[in-house]
């Protein structure tokens, strides 16, 4: 049996607060990569609050959203457990980007960056698969 290379879609929307001082811009709408490489999506921000947290979340077909990761610039972070393997983001004073390791069709979604929390962070193991 032929093993070809499958092709992760990945497509990144932003929320973007009521504030007009705060802004989130990820410039990669729609990626694609090969099964097993690693992948970057792109967010980059700005912000006058003291308190910028940095979050990202994972929207697969007929799901919600959910909690992957939060980052700041100060040092605070935090990881959901079922994403601690192959995700992980380092944040800058603009930008926080998404790395995700050893990609998999499953991983293949929306993937939202934000500046505040908008979805409760959901103790589950239960993920809904979506492939494109």
């Amino acid at each position: 049996m032929s093993h070809g290379l499958r092709n992760i879609f990945l497509f990144t929307i932003f929320i973007l607060d009521c504030r007009s001082e705060d802004k989130v811009d990820q410039p990669d709408e729609h990626m694609t990569e090969a099964e097993g490489r690693s992948v970057t999506l792109q967010c980059k921000y700005k912000t006058d609050s003291p308190q910028d947290y940095l979050f990202w979340y994972i929207q697969r077909a007929n799901d919600f959203p959910k909690y992957i990761l939060r980052r700041s610039k100060y040092g605070g972070e935090d990881t959901d457990a079922q994403f601690q393997e192959r995700f992980d983001s380092k944040v800058s004073s603009n930008s926080v980007p998404l790395t995700i390791k050893d990609v998999r069709v499953s991983d293949s979604a929306v993937y939202f960056c934000a500046l505040r929390p908008t979805v409760r962070k959901l103790k589950s193991n239960h993920i809904q698969k979506h492939v494109s």
